[in-house]
């Protein structure tokens, strides 16, 4: 087969898979899989052109990480062939193990199991299928390899994760303040002391990359209709685990039954459940919620129609905690008109909290190169006065409710 592909994509124009390996990765059931998951999750009920998948995703971030070899070694920072592969490798697979709708799955069927853990466990089986050529790549993954600018590459505050989905979702969604330039900040990038840093002509890209960040947060992945409708999904998959439990058999795909079914936590996450994970996606449950707003439980059907309708729970931000009394209120009105008990009413009657901290300055500093030879952090280095302000956390409180009698 020909392995020395082009893809086209909306983003960057033309893009080269850099070797066979890679080819191979992408072409595995594994990574195709991420063509059947979404990027935003839910996000699409509020901008109805983020329908772009995880796939878009890595494959972008892989180019990205293209150009930031060739800019680094342009600089005289020494990356071997080996290195280079494992950087391409790392960033394609790094989000391989996100279940369907993204991040739903985590707090719902599966016990606490994050999707890096996933993620891992892919890698980990991929290595043994590929005679152990990923060895290196899940170093770098798990942040355990000496050279501490690669793992900065994959997961850090300037990865090449964030300059990919910035610049997408800002793409997808029309929201135009996210669009970061990633070229631009990629070519200011450099190795001082085995840490990636940012050239002082870069600062400004810089500064637009945290503010389009805390943009994106609260105009987007933040947004209350989005974070309302995927409360609801994980609702959702919540009570029909629970109906399960109680001994309902629900329709459903055999992936989905079979995480309905069992309990999952990483201790059992054997390759037999990873067998099954990869052939769960955005479109099992879909289908499923399909099905399910036709079930005879009352929650579980109104969950589902709520989705599928687009016809979703009021949903009030406030800066403080809400109140107790509040929630009951809404809670004895639902309870009253519709005639269900407390824990059935605690599905369209809830409370939660939303966090947003730009940068994190305590956390993987971005360091800014001077032309002396020395480094300081970015708020440092900064006259933007505002990025003090964006590296302190900001919590906010919402409440969900029904509109009206379900």
């Amino acid at each position: 087969m020909n392995k020395l592909k082009i893809l086209n994509d909306p983003i960057y124009g033309f893009i080269t898979i850099p070797n066979s390996l890679v080819f191979d990765l992408i072409q595995h059931k594994y990574f195709q899989r991420l063509r059947r998951i979404t990027q935003m999750g839910m996000s699409y009920l509020v901008y109805p052109g983020a329908h772009h998948t995880r796939f878009h995703h890595a494959i972008g971030c892989v180019h990205l990480m293209q150009q930031t070899v060739n800019v680094l070694r342009f600089k005289g920072v020494t990356i071997s062939e080996e290195e280079e592969d494992a950087l391409y490798i790392a960033i394609l697979l790094h989000d391989i193990g996100h279940g369907p709708f993204s991040h739903a799955m985590e707090h719902s069927i599966v016990n606490n199991v994050s999707h890096e853990q996933i993620s891992l466990l892919f890698m980990e089986r991929l290595n043994e299928e590929f005679n152990g050529s990923l060895t290196l790549a899940i170093q770098i993954f798990k942040r355990e390899y000496h050279r501490k600018f690669m793992c900065e590459l994959i997961s850090g505050q300037l990865d090449m994760d964030r300059a990919d989905y910035l610049k997408r979702d800002s793409f997808y969604t029309g929201v135009a303040e996210g669009n970061i330039n990633s070229e631009r900040l990629i070519t200011m990038l450099n190795v001082v002391d085995d840490e990636l840093v940012v050239e002082e002509k870069g600062i400004y890209s810089v500064e637009k990359f945290i503010i389009a960040r805390r943009l994106m947060y609260w105009q987007v992945y933040l947004h209350k209709t989005g974070l309302v409708a995927e409360q609801l999904l994980i609702r959702v998959l919540k009570r029909a685990k629970e109906l399960h439990v109680q001994g309902y058999k629900l329709q459903g795909s055999a992936a989905l039954q079979y995480f309905l079914e069992n309990e999952i936590s990483i201790h059992n996450f054997t390759n037999a459940t990873l067998d099954v994970f990869s052939s769960l996606d955005d479109y099992d449950i879909i289908s499923a919620m399909k099905d399910w707003q036709h079930n005879d439980d009352f929650v579980l059907s109104n969950l589902s129609k709520m989705i599928i309708n687009r016809n979703l729970l009021k949903i009030k931000m406030k800066n403080k905690k809400i109140k107790a009394k509040h929630l009951e209120k809404h809670l004895e009105n639902l309870r009253t008109t519709n005639g269900i008990t407390t824990e059935e009413a605690s599905y369209f009657v809830f409370t939660g909290s939303i966090f947003n901290q730009a940068y994190h300055e305590k956390h993987q500093n971005i360091n800014i190169l001077h032309k002396s030879g020395k480094t300081e952090d970015i708020v440092k280095a900064s006259d933007q006065l505002n990025l003090k302000a964006l590296s302190k956390p900001v919590t906010k409180y919402y409440i969900c409710y029904p509109k009206g009698k379900l």
